[in-house]
């Protein structure tokens, strides 16, 4: 479980890294069309939603009364769906503003050492008591860090369909 879930880490930052590398500086921070969110805003804010799980790992936790993957299904279902459009929650929507791919680049790195040590350090099958996903409830550790990877796919692909607007403008 812990071997399986560190290569999905990987693959999925390593993925994300190709996404972001396409685009130019200034290419970064265009709105591609109405309504969407520029590249540098979507990066920001799979940091912003990728951010702090060692904290919330290290604090209370239960022992699970269920398989420690159950819900992993239901959040593919949903996030992986790219024919729907999903409103952020207030508390990880990105700032408007220009945005330095480098340094974004760099935090994306820490998030991605912080997530490889939690599923080597924590037991996954615990649930952290302070951790929640509105309509999902509570999550193993295990389901928490699955969560944070197929909520970046999410946006890998919506970084990829960024770059195909741009690049067609």
């Amino acid at each position: 479980m812990k071997t399986e879930i560190q290569k999905d880490i990987v693959e999925t930052f390593q993925k994300l890294n190709k996404g972001i590398s396409q685009f130019s500086e200034s290419e970064f921070n265009m709105i591609p069309y109405q309504g969407s969110w520029t590249a540098g805003q979507v990066v920001q804010h799979i940091i912003l939603a990728a951010s702090g799980y060692p904290e919330v790992f290290s604090g209370e936790t239960q022992k699970s009364t269920r398989k420690y993957d159950e819900k992993i299904k239901e959040i593919e279902k949903l996030f992986l769906n790219f024919s729907i459009k999903m409103d952020s929650p207030a508390s990880i929507f990105p700032e408007k503003k220009e945005y330095s791919k480098n340094d974004l680049s760099i935090k994306l790195l820490q998030i991605e050492s912080e997530l490889l040590n939690a599923a080597e350090q924590f037991d996954l099958t615990l649930i952290p008591v302070k951790f929640q996903i509105p309509g999902f409830g509570e999550f193993t550790i295990y389901e928490c860090i699955r969560f944070a990877l197929i909520h970046t796919q999410r946006h890998t692909h919506q970084l990829n369909t960024i770059f195909q607007y741009i690049t067609k403008l």
